[in-house]
């Protein structure tokens, strides 16, 4: 198992019940493909630096965790079509 760090920017206008939902969702993928969540960190809501799809500012997170090569492309997939997943990164530490 491998090293990862996700760091994923969450709408700001999301409610904060839907937001932890959204959080929930990810650090259990991770775990539903046997991997371990090492450490969360809910950054919070930050001002971009440029306009991205007329938003202004969202909520940062940053999740770093261990699991097989898969998981990454799995996780890629699931934020690409999650409605509130402004912007995602993840790599290998």
């Amino acid at each position: 198992m491998k090293n990862y760090e996700l760091m994923y920017i969450i709408d700001a206008t999301v409610a904060d019940e839907k937001r932890e939902q959204l959080i929930e969702k990810f650090k259990a993928l991770v775990e539903s493909n046997n991997g371990k969540v090492v450490s969360e960190e809910k950054i919070g809501v930050k001002k971009f630096a440029y306009t991205i799809d007329y938003k202004t500012e969202g909520y940062y997170v940053l999740l770093n965790f261990e699991a097989d090569a898969k998981v990454p492309a799995l996780i890629k997939e699931q934020m690409l079509i999650t409605d509130g997943i402004i912007r995602h990164m993840i790599v290998i530490k």
